[in-house]
């Protein structure tokens, strides 16, 4: 340590300070990184899908950036509860049922006279569902009768009606099964398949507690909830819980389902990770949830507003046809995209390289989407994403596979087993880019500890980053298998392995994983 005019201090860590960090580091579990002294239990509330809907590529960055955050918080010592949140409980319902009315009319479900068991195969496939939304959806626009019949099928559906209610859960399993196979694609998982519709008994008995306490007021024939503060310089509207025809909205089943969520699971915290562009929407609703205490004082309600995935264009990510595209889709473009690339450069099994395309593609997508601040829009450019170079996913991948091949043929040369290399010691830095590896792999448990706070992947993907950058330098300057000195030798492959034990963690806290090779 050295004090400089006019005042500073210049810190300098010896090399056996470092080396007894890092011997310490691969001798942890979690690499360093502590748990939070305190667990909470975190609902995340990610996804939105719509039943009956195929997901777009407007689902992706609340599945990708909701899966990263439960990940990164279970790490850091939480209990995080992954929802779904489905909608299945609107229009969109009555439309499904009026359509299937017109064109199978003789269908058990729409015969009130019926006693029987309704059947146990639904009448339409995922394909064929997908399909009538849209044709139903487009008539009530064009015939006002059509759209009569819709809301008083969806007003029918949710008082009571038997068949429709049949129906409705025909719907239910079939879009659901459709919806875990692509968010199994993208390697995201949910604790909870929660609907809104199974926020709607609360909603009663929110609605008298609001009326009894004195929160809500009558305004023009709906029932609201004042939520504008002094403080406010945007005007702030009162959150509606009644529209003056007696019908429920979002709010009210948002709010439903907050009352829901803290009788069942009594969180500290729930985050909405939601389009940025509904943050007054979700300000009218946690100050509703506050004002009327329906959480305790010290319940965090976190709105984390993403921003839009856009073209090259700068415009709202498109089909080339200008349609929204499907997220299956983009998948599959990326897939071959990456295959194609596999191959040109490597004579492959082609079987293997269609799985390793898979892999790879998955850290395109998620790694192109979360290393960007999750507030911010960004640019989905697939020549860049599916890049072995730069800031991007496979590069990532690529460094852990490097890695890999060559702990490989050291265990090979050695004749050890992968078990024993944890037990290999690290020695002080030989070189200034051994050096800065090790430094650059102290920062993991830090860089963890960010993200956690702050809720940001993006925090992670810049950290693994400079870690793989830092990696490849030593590769490039240091003769790892022909080091004559064995003690050196084995320091160095203690070294490589702590390189792949974080990064490995770190692409797990993302979301995706590696390959063995490439």
């Amino acid at each position: 340590m050295e004090a400089v005019r006019p005042g500073f201090l210049n810190l300098k860590l010896s090399g056996s300070f470092l080396s007894q960090y890092l011997s310490e580091m691969a001798a942890d579990e979690r690499l360093g990184a502590e748990k939070a002294s305190e667990e909470k239990t975190v609902i995340i509330d990610y996804g939105g899908a719509n039943v009956a809907k195929p997901l777009h590529v407007g689902h992706l960055r609340s599945a990708v950036i909701g899966e990263s955050i439960k990940r990164i918080l279970r790490f850091a010592g939480h209990k995080t509860i992954g929802d779904v949140h489905l909608g299945d409980w609107g229009l969109q319902m009555g439309l499904i049922i009026t359509e299937l009315k017109h064109r199978q009319p003789d269908l058990p479900y729409f015969d009130d006279s019926w006693e029987g068991a309704y059947p146990e195969e639904a009448p339409f496939t995922i394909s064929e569902l997908e399909e009538i939304y849209p044709a139903a959806s487009l008539k009530s626009k064009e015939d006002e009768a059509y759209k009569k019949e819709a809301l008083e099928a969806t007003y029918q559906l949710q008082h009571g009606s038997k068949g429709y209610h049949a129906l409705w859960e025909h719907i239910l399993r079939v879009s659901i099964e459709d919806l875990k196979k692509n968010y199994s694609n993208l390697n995201v998982e949910f604790e909870l398949w929660k609907k809104e519709s199974d926020a709607q008994p609360y909603i009663p008995g929110l609605v008298s507690y609001l009326k009894e306490n004195g929160y809500a007021r009558m305004d023009q024939g709906a029932l609201v909830v004042d939520v504008a503060e002094e403080t406010d310089t945007k005007k702030v509207p009162p959150c509606m819980i009644l529209k003056s025809d007696g019908a429920s909205l979002y709010n009210t089943t948002d709010l439903a389902t907050i009352i829901m969520r803290m009788e069942n699971w009594a969180p500290d915290q729930i985050i909405y990770v939601v389009d940025k562009r509904q943050e007054l929407y979700f300000t009218q609703v946690f100050r509703c949830a506050r004002k009327t205490k329906l959480v305790r004082e010290e319940t965090g309600l976190d709105f984390l507003g993403f921003g839009t995935m856009n073209g090259k264009d700068g415009k709202p990510f498109k089909t080339r046809e200008g349609g929204v595209m499907r997220l299956e889709n983009l998948i599959r473009e990326i897939n071959e995209e990456m295959l194609r690339k596999i191959l040109e450069n490597h004579e492959a099994d082609p079987e293997e390289a269609k799985e390793t395309a898979k892999v790879v593609a998955l850290s395109a997508i998620k790694y192109g989407d979360l290393s960007n601040q999750a507030s911010k829009d960004y640019v989905f450019d697939v020549d860049k994403f599916t890049s072995f170079e730069g800031n991007t996913g496979p590069y990532i991948l690529y460094t852990i596979v490097r890695i890999k091949s060559i702990l490989k043929r050291y265990l090979l040369q050695s004749g050890r087993d992968a078990s024993s290399l944890k037990d290999l010691g690290i020695l002080p830095a030989a070189s200034e880019s051994e050096k800065a590896l090790g430094i650059a792999l102290t920062g993991f448990a830090p860089a963890v500890r960010t993200a956690a706070e702050e809720l940001a992947p993006h925090k992670i993907c810049g950290y693994i980053y400079e870690l793989s950058n830092a990696f490849n330098r030593f590769y490039h300057e240091s003769k790892i298998l022909t080091e004559e000195k064995e003690a050196q030798k084995e320091s160095y492959i203690a070294l490589l392995e702590l390189t792949r034990r974080v990064l490995e963690q770190g692409i797990d806290l993302l979301g995706f994983t590696a390959p063995e090779r490439m």
